[in-house]
């Protein structure tokens, strides 16, 4: 059995006027962040492997969710569609593994992996910090195939930070 976490990037600070790959995060996407891996800590989530696209909001999202979990930062992750997703996923060696990356790609992928999508109204168009949990009956990475996995959670941080004291 293997276990996804596919998450994206937290909102970032489009008003830094730096290009795209090195904008920051903004305050609001600091604290979703941080929710976010709260949040995995009280579901038990416990990612052994994370892939996260090089770009510096993805980074930091990666950073502020404070997991020690082994890391490969890939270039091919920024901005990648579901078919470059899914051959970065195949070469992972966890049995849960959290993937961080972009729209449109990350929501495709999210769509693309799932026999049912979860019942959530934000689950199509993916906003920023939205984590799925999807889990596979499968013993390696490299054998996932489209429409095989099943969601285990769906969060957004708008609804973390709501519930948040």
């Amino acid at each position: 059995m293997k276990r996804l976490v596919l998450m994206r990037h937290a909102k970032s600070d489009w008003s830094a006027g730096t290009p795209d790959h090195d904008r920051p995060l903004n305050p609001r996407g600091r604290r979703s962040a941080a929710a976010l891996g709260d949040w995995m800590r009280s579901m038990n989530i416990a990612p052994t492997e994370a892939l996260c696209s090089t770009a510096l909001r993805t980074r930091e999202t990666l950073d502020l969710l404070n997991l020690d979990v082994p890391t490969r930062f890939e270039q091919r992750l920024y901005h990648a569609g579901p078919v470059a997703m899914t051959r970065c996923l195949g070469e992972a060696q966890g049995d849960t593994v959290i993937m961080l990356g972009h729209n449109p790609g990350i929501a495709g992928f999210a769509e693309e992996l799932l026999a049912t999508p979860p019942k959530h109204p934000r689950f199509t168009d993916y906003p920023t910090g939205a984590t799925l949990v999807a889990s596979f009956d499968i013993d390696k990475w490299s054998d996932l195939a489209p429409g095989t996995g099943s969601a285990d959670a769906f969060v957004i941080p708008r609804e973390l930070l709501e519930t948040s004291p």
